[in-house]
């Protein structure tokens, strides 16, 4: 059985998280503001920092935390960007971090600089 996440905003046709089963699917998050769903400027780190704090949000809305995430996946623009996100990500995990991929793209929506994507493992409790 799933189950759609829809307390937050999506920007398109889609669920913001579908939980299905003990499994959480996060749609990839822009650094969008959940109130205004505008897009954040400024650097990088901070772009990251919005993503992960939308999906922290979601996290929050169907139960669990950020220890719930096993998988990852970033959209990177500029893979020059690299290291910078690393810092700004790494800010969100003490121990046991969840797996995850980088990837280099053409583009993203709304002309963002990253995107970010997660699953989440929430069995019942």
């Amino acid at each position: 059985m799933k189950k759609a996440i829809t307390s937050f905003p999506a920007a398109g046709p889609y669920s913001p998280a579908i939980k299905a089963g003990d499994f959480l699917f996060i749609s990839g998050q822009l650094p969008l503001d959940p109130e205004t769903g505008e897009l954040l400027r400024g650097s990088i780190e901070d772009q990251t920092r919005r993503c992960m704090e939308n999906i922290k949000l979601i996290l929050s809305k169907a139960g669990g935390s950020l220890k719930d995430l096993v998988k990852v996946t970033i959209y990177l623009v500029d893979m020059n960007d690299f290291a910078a996100v690393n810092r700004a990500y790494g800010e969100f995990f003490d121990l046991d971090p969840p797996a995850r991929v980088c990837l280099g793209v053409s583009s993203l929506p709304k002309g963002a600089r990253i995107e970010i994507e997660a699953i989440a493992y929430l069995p019942e409790r």
